[in-house]
């Protein structure tokens, strides 16, 4: 199973050429993450209140493969590849229509609020087992 989510460009998200900025589709991604965790009735505040939990990111890597340009309707797919003790591994990939622009992986992982790894709970292993 895969979770997928659409987010427009808009002109700030581009360069002087009307071309999408790098760097913002990692942002595009996180989007995607945070839409993730809603789509479960998570969200990343109640994590940290709650739970003393937040996700950072370990390491990203991206290919970029074509560009988005100023108002392209982006769809960005996120599939977890595994997860371990504390961290999680996924793969986002952002199309325009069914065509890839930009392949991502990333590693999470999950800390308390003194920066040490927390093990993963159960009930967010759950929910990443359904993605």
């Amino acid at each position: 199973m895969m979770h997928s989510c659409n987010f427009r460009v808009y002109y700030e998200d581009t360069d002087a050429g009307g071309v999408v900025y790098y760097a913002n589709y990692l942002k595009f991604a996180e989007r995607a993450r945070t839409e993730l965790l809603r789509s479960f009735a998570l969200n990343q505040v109640e994590l940290a209140a709650k739970h003393n939990m937040l996700f950072v990111v370990r390491n990203a890597a991206l290919e970029l493969l074509k560009p988005a340009r100023l108002d392209d309707l982006l769809t960005i797919e996120t599939e977890v590849l595994g997860f371990k003790a504390a961290a999680i591994e996924l793969e986002q990939n952002i199309y325009l229509e069914k065509i890839k622009l930009c392949n991502i992986k990333i590693k999470l992982v999950l800390i308390n609020k003194d920066f040490r790894p927390v093990r993963l709970p159960d009930f967010l292993k759950k929910v990443f087992s359904k993605v």
